[in-house]
């Protein structure tokens, strides 16, 4: 089992130095989904406030974003990377986190409430006073004294998927 949790936090912290390896030009305010689909990127960006309800932003970037008190509630960001923001007091209620780089990530008094959080990765990030009824984190990789935190607190079945939060936690 030890092995097992090396291995996640090895495939994390590589996973992370791909990402922030990668170079961010200036002037780059859009990334390319497909053929003429652009999204918008919010590297660096302070976007507190912000109302994003219900938005497809799904492989958009919001690495290192200052987003505090912003609705995201039903946004699809799967495949987004989320490195170093701050979503503090943010709503993010039933938003699609699937597959997402979330390490070192404030998540502190956001509302989570049946959210898919599917392989995300969320090393360092903190989930102190969030609220988490029915939030899927599956396969998610959490440093172990949130995952137990979480466990306090952990309710619900996420309506999506199906999956208990307990379960999902991989709480005892």
């Amino acid at each position: 089992m030890k092995l097992f949790t090396y291995l996640k936090y090895f495939f994390c912290v590589a996973f992370s130095f791909l990402i922030l390896s990668a170079p961010v030009f200036a002037g780059a305010n859009v990334a390319v989904k497909g053929e003429g689909d652009e999204v918008p990127s919010y590297v660096r960006s302070n976007i507190t406030g912000f109302d994003f309800h219900g938005e497809d932003l799904h492989l958009s970037s919001i690495a290192g974003a200052v987003a505090r008190d912003a609705d995201f509630s039903e946004v699809d960001l799967h495949g987004t990377t989320l490195t170093l923001s701050d979503l503090k007091g943010s709503n993010l209620k039933g938003i699609d986190l699937t597959d997402t780089l979330a390490d070192r990530v404030n998540f502190q008094k956001t509302d989570l409430r049946n959210s898919i959080l599917v392989n995300m990765i969320a090393s360092g990030s903190s989930f102190a006073g969030a609220q988490i009824d029915g939030a899927d984190f599956s396969y998610a990789i959490l440093d172990s004294e949130d995952q137990r935190n979480l466990c306090k607190i952990a309710d619900g079945v996420n309506p999506t998927t199906g999956v208990s939060t307990r379960d999902s936690l991989e709480c005892n």
